[in-house]
Order: structure tokens, then C-alpha cells, then sequence
């Protein structure tokens, strides 16, 4: 059964209730045709003078004013409390690029809540971006072009393996693992190509790589499966 409550066949755009970065926030807004936000996010978009297509979440930070200035049909209350906002929206979005807004550089255990759902929704395309880095999960291959010396950073949630091309620091041959060997800090050397054995590796770099990142993602059709719910 097919419970998707926003489907899209371009890129959405995801509001979160934390920061967001101003100039990002309002070219996300024009290259975008749906705007979706997770529970409190919807305060952002209104704010803007944009409707949001749909409002995601169990509503605990949206106040009774502001959901009574949405559109009949945009509130969609999900109660269960097992999940984040963020989970709530990022299953219930079929699209094939998801870019959330407001989900980085606030609160700490909220940012791990957020990286724990991109791996484990590996199957859905995800770029989170913030004032000071943008954080997705590496799909099974990915070519980006980007400018020598720029911060390249990886970070395994899991035990994985994976090969490069283009970084300062190789990959191939490490065995990663959150707990003792992790790939931060490293520095783009030439053109980059990665690949990886398994999902559960973040990628973190400066929000100038965006655009590249976007085109990196356009160009790699592998994906993660979906894992069994």
C-alpha cells in the first residue's frame, strides 16, 4: 500500500524548525516547485509569504495560530511519537531528491536524531543543508567536481569499506567504523569519485559544494534498497 502523502517527480523542498541559511533558503525556495515542512518549519515558510503544499509532524511545535493560517489540506498530523518530524516527512515523501532546510546547526542531539534517519532511510535521496555544511548519505557511487583544497569530510555510522579518487587522503584499503577509524578533515585533491560497499557513510562539506553536489546526484542512478519495514 502506498501510504506517500507528497509525491513529486522533481526535487522537494524539506523545512525543519531550526536555522536556516537565508540566501540558500531563498533560492531553495525558487528552484523548487513543492514546499514541504516538518511540524514547527511551517512558521519559516509563512513567515516568507509561502504556503507550504504540505505540513508534516506530530504538530507539538506548531502553534494552534499558525496551523489555523494553513491551507484546508496541508496539515497532515502523524500522533505516533516512536519517529522525529524529520522521519515522519522523509518516509512520507516520494521524490527524487529531498533537500531539507533547518535541520543542522541547532541542538546536537537533534542533528544525530537526523543523520541516524538518512541511514536509515538509505533509499531516499537526501541533502541536508545548513549555514556552515551540507550532510548527505554517499549513494553507491558518486562523481562530484570539485575545487582542489576544498573540506572533504566522511563519517561512517557503520562498520563499511569504500574506494576514492581525488582526495588528499585515499580511502581504499581503510576499514571505518564510528568507533575507531573515521574520515574527517580531508581535502578534495582533483576530480572525486567514491564508492561504497554499503550505506552508512555521511558526507560533510562547506555549503559552497551545493550546486556540485546536486549535479553529482543527478548523475549517479544507484541507490541504496529500501530496508524492510
Amino acid at each position: 500500500m502506498n501510504t506517500k502523502i507528497v509525491h513529486s517527480e522533481s526535487p522537494v523542498l524539506l523545512v525543519g524548525g531550526g536555522r536556516c541559511a537565508d540566501a540558500a533558503l531563498t533560492k531553495a525556495l525558487s528552484d523548487t516547485k513543492c514546499a514541504v515542512a516538518a511540524d514547527g518549519g511551517a512558521a519559516e515558510l509563512l513567515a516568507r509569504g509561502h504556503m507550504p503544499d504540505s505540513v508534516i509532524g506530530d504538530m507539538d511545535s506548531l502553534s494552534t495560530e499558525l496551523q489555523a493560517r494553513l491551507a484546508p489540506g496541508v496539515l497532515q498530523h502523524i500522533a505516533e511519537q516512536d519517529s522525529t518530524d524529520f522521519d515522519k516527512c522523509l518516509r512520507h515523501i516520494e521524490a527524487p531528491l529531498v533537500l531539507a532546510h533547518g535541520f543542522l546547526g541547532a541542538r546536537v542531539d537533534h542533528q544525530l536524531a537526523v543523520f541516524n534517519v538518512l541511514v536509515r532511510r538509505a533509499d531516499r535521496r537526501c541533502v541536508l543543508v545548513g549555514e556552515d555544511d551540507i550532510v548527505l548519505l554517499c549513494p553507491p557511487k558518486l562523481q562530484l567536481n570539485l575545487p582542489k583544497g576544498l573540506r572533504f569530510s566522511l563519517f561512517p555510522m557503520t562498520n563499511l569499506r569504500g574506494t576514492s579518487l581525488g582526495l588528499r587522503w585515499p580511502i581504499d584499503g581503510i576499514d571505518f567504523s564510528p568507533n575507531t577509524r573515521i574520515g574527517t578533515s580531508n581535502e578534495v585533491s582533483g576530480p572525486v569519485a567514491l564508492e561504497m560497499e554499503a550505506p552508512g557513510m555521511l558526507l560533510i562539506l562547506p555549503p559552497e559544494a551545493l550546486d556540485p553536489v546536486l549535479d553529482g546526484l543527478q548523475s549517479a542512478p544507484l541507490t541504496w534498497p529500501a530496508r524492510a519495514e
